[in-house]
């Protein structure tokens, strides 16, 4: 092993991991910027607030599949910490890195000095020090595996001395990266056949069952089978938020997102089904609205790659403990196609209650009034987003207009909605485009949502980053 610095190493392990770009407010890690200047093409994007470098990675990490990557110095840490709520509840890989204290003058007084890592416990998967330059290399791989493995999530690593001043540091270090944990996912967990059967059994024996599919089915990359297996089986599939661009809303069998900030054709299916089928959801408060639907009691399967999320909310007939993509083949492997047959009239009635649906709001979604309605702006980014487009929303008010009245055309378009922050979405749609610059990024939000980080408007000139924002104002 050759002695180099901790900014060379980690410079160096970046980049073999396929950052393209890295969001921060300085000063901190300063040797490690300058060695990527030196030996990496890594984009060092100067955001205008922390919790604004958070959102740009976790926007990087869901429209890129590889870990988003945001850092600050000591001062801002909290900030930072504030900003990875939202990637831990959409279950997004980003890596945060912060300055910390020098164990030499802890509990001192020194300048800025406050304990940040227990603010990081609760929004990341993985959270410790690095004190050691010896240790950047094992840390940052485990950084790496623990982000994007299992269900992903955020990790926090700080650095010793306030701008992580431990990176100047030299010592033995073979900068090794493991390719395998670059992107989501990383391996895909077998089921046990036999539980995939059963589940599969109860699922074909239903007269009128419903799917509800989550965001663990974009995360897999399984929507393709998820439609499939709906297809040879005449299933209805409703979606959570997260997991909104599982199917195209045009689809046929289709009913559109369920819970809160949903479509009151999806929340009817769901609660007219005899059996659910819950695929790659944790079965949360906005999914079901608060447990109402379905109700607790109905007859349930669920689909996960986190033994804990299993029957957390709901009673379970059988749970399939794998990776969803792997999962929904075998199912559609061992799916009988003639049992489709009964449920024709389950799927017209399904089709039915989306009509009302339709007819009920086609005045508003046509509507041209002035001011433009909401549901207009809707209607008319159905008709308009490009197949290849990312559309990125924000909570509040966008996420309920955008929820139930917006529909993806294609399976190839993609849509990432703010899990809680509102304001996230224009600095997410940024870092969106930082993660896919080949594709377009339509961001809706609100006024009120858009000046949180109205700033980052300058980011975006000064880095030339080309998304489309739409205000409802």
């Amino acid at each position: 092993m050759a002695k180099i610095t901790g900014a060379q190493c980690l410079a160096d392990m970046l980049q073999g991991y396929g950052v393209t770009h890295v969001f921060m407010v300085p000063a901190v890690l300063r040797r490690t910027f300058a060695e990527m200047e030196r030996r990496t093409k890594i984009k060092r994007i100067h955001t205008h607030g922390e919790k604004s470098a958070a959102y740009m990675a976790d926007g990087y990490a869901r429209a890129s599949g590889r870990p988003g990557i945001c850092m600050a110095q000591v001062i801002g840490a909290l900030n930072l910490a504030a900003g990875l709520r939202d990637a831990h509840l959409a279950h997004s890989p980003v890596i945060a890195f912060t300055g910390g204290r020098d164990p030499k003058t802890k509990f001192r007084r020194v300048y800025q000095e406050v304990d940040d890592v227990p603010a990081f416990e609760p929004v990341t998967k993985f959270n410790a020090t690095v004190d050691d330059v010896a240790r950047f290399p094992d840390m940052l791989r485990q950084a790496f595996r623990v982000a994007v493995s299992g269900t992903p999530g955020p990790v926090h690593l700080q650095f010793r001395g306030n701008e992580g001043q431990v990176d100047a540091e030299e010592a033995d270090m073979e900068p090794l990266v493991e390719q395998q944990f670059a992107r989501v996912p990383p391996f895909r967990p077998e089921p046990e056949d036999g539980s995939v059967r059963a589940a599969l059994r109860i699922l074909q024996e239903a007269e009128r069952p419903v799917i509800v599919a989550g965001g663990g089915v974009r995360a897999s990359g399984a929507a393709r089978d998820l439609v499939a297996l709906a297809e040879k089986l005449s299933i209805p599939v409703a979606t959570s938020l997260n997991g909104k661009d599982s199917i195209p809303g045009v689809h046929p069998l289709s009913v559109g997102v369920v819970g809160t900030y949903s479509r009151e054709s999806a929340n009817r299916v769901v609660g007219q089904a005899d059996l659910v089928c819950f695929i790659g959801t944790e079965t949360g408060g906005m999914t079901t609205h608060f447990w109402a639907v379905p109700k607790i009691g109905v007859r349930a399967i669920q689909v996960d790659v986190d033994p804990e999320a299993l029957g957390r909310n709901y009673p379970l007939e059988a749970s399939v403990l794998g990776d969803a993509k792997v999962v929904l083949e075998r199912m559609l492997a061992h799916a009988d196609g003639r049992t489709a047959a009964k449920r024709k009239p389950w799927v017209e009635q399904a089709r039915s209650i989306c009509k009302e649906w339709y007819a009920k709001y086609g005045p508003q979604l046509a509507s041209g009034a002035v001011p433009i309605r909401p549901e207009r702006i809707c209607a008319e980014l159905t008709r308009h987003v490009p197949d290849d487009g990312i559309v990125v929303v924000d909570t509040g008010h966008a996420g309920m207009w955008m929820g139930g009245m917006y529909d993806l055309r294609a399976p190839t378009q993609s849509y990432m909605r703010s899990a809680g922050h509102l304001g996230w979405a224009f600095p997410a749609g940024l870092g969106a485009k930082c993660g896919a610059p080949e594709r377009p990024v339509v961001v809706f939000t609100g006024d009120a949502g858009l000046w949180y980080h109205i700033g980052e408007i300058e980011t975006a000139v000064r880095w030339k980053i080309n998304s489309v924002t739409v205000v409802n104002n």
